[in-house]
């Protein structure tokens, strides 16, 4: 039985055989980067966002996805392919626009189209078009959202530039329009606790999230928490601490979310700190082992909905 659901089950359950992401990197950038409601962006992300392994915008993206399907294809025999529009925010740009690059990712042996935005980026008239292209094209439509943290005080450390509430607000959006949301959560900010890490799964099992994206936090050169680690003004927690917390996000969260992620990755040469100089794979198994060596498992604490004290009442 596995420990928690795992998002390559989920795949080859939805589409019948293994399914492939395709990176996509079209030139936008964050409203938290222009001025529009801040400047810098946040403290952890560099200039090139987190699309390490994508190729350039200055490609088109039918050009993109037909080299990377090439290269896919060769390797793993594979047949179908998520559109994966990755880097920054992907719904941060003129409408006319944003038709122009998604219905240019609908070609053939696309099954699913991913966007990644923030909540504060999220608007009716890109959703009905959505909602329009899915039907039309029978595609499926994932939207990723960063939160990273639910602590509203972290928030403002990172310099995010939102709050709880817009992801809120963004979540019940999507969600009218019948598409599935995947959030990104990093659980080892340098002001969050066990505590933060618990209520943020609680939350987004409240609301119902398709999806969950964990990421250890790097530190990539030259951004500011970057060099805030340089001069010691916070400790890292150590891999230890990072699992103890993965472990229990996954205890609280319900067992119908799915996983795609337990840990980050990053390459070295562009990182301050990457994953405790240990790879990404062996924290991973060593989070499956503890689990399996232990009894934990996805949702073994998913009890706090649904009216719990009535549930639990003494009558006296």
């Amino acid at each position: 039985m596995e420990k928690y659901n795992k998002y390559s089950d989920d795949l080859k359950s939805t589409y019948g055989e293994k399914v492939y992401k395709i990176p996509i990197n079209i030139p936008v950038t964050c409203p938290n980067r222009d001025g529009c409601v801040g400047t810098g962006g946040c403290i952890f992300c560099g200039e090139e966002g987190t699309g390490f392994e994508s190729l350039s915008n200055d490609m088109s993206v039918k050009d993109q996805i037909t080299k990377n399907i090439e290269h896919i294809a060769a390797k793993y025999a594979a047949k179908k392919y998520i559109a994966y529009f990755q880097n920054f925010s992907n719904t941060y740009l003129p409408i006319e626009k944003f038709k122009e690059y998604i219905e240019e990712a609908i070609v053939e042996n696309i099954v699913e189209i991913a966007i990644s935005t923030r909540p504060d980026c999220i608007n009716e008239e890109y959703l009905v078009f959505l909602r329009k292209t899915a039907d039309k094209h029978k595609v499926n439509i994932t939207i990723e959202l960063g939160l990273q943290t639910v602590n509203y005080k972290t928030l403002k450390k990172i310099n995010r530039g939102h709050t709880l509430v817009e992801y809120i607000d963004a979540v019940l959006n999507i969600k009218k329009y019948g598409f599935k949301v995947c959030t990104h959560m990093i659980l080892n900010l340098p002001w969050d606790d066990e505590e933060d890490a618990i209520e943020g799964a609680k939350i987004i099992s409240a609301l119902e999230i398709d999806y969950i994206k964990l990421h250890s936090l790097y530190l990539v050169k030259n951004t500011v928490l970057s060099e805030m680690y340089n001069r010691k003004e916070f400790e890292m927690i150590s891999a230890d601490d990072y699992k103890k917390r993965v472990i229990m996000f996954l205890e609280y969260l319900s067992p119908k979310i799915v996983i795609q992620r337990l840990i980050s990755r990053a390459p070295k040469q562009n990182t301050t700190f990457v994953n405790w100089h240990t790879s990404w794979w062996k924290i991973r198994d060593e989070i499956e082992a503890e689990m399996e060596r232990n009894g934990r498992y996805q949702g073994r604490m998913f009890d706090y909905l649904g009216g719990r004290a009535i549930r639990e009442m003494k009558v006296k």
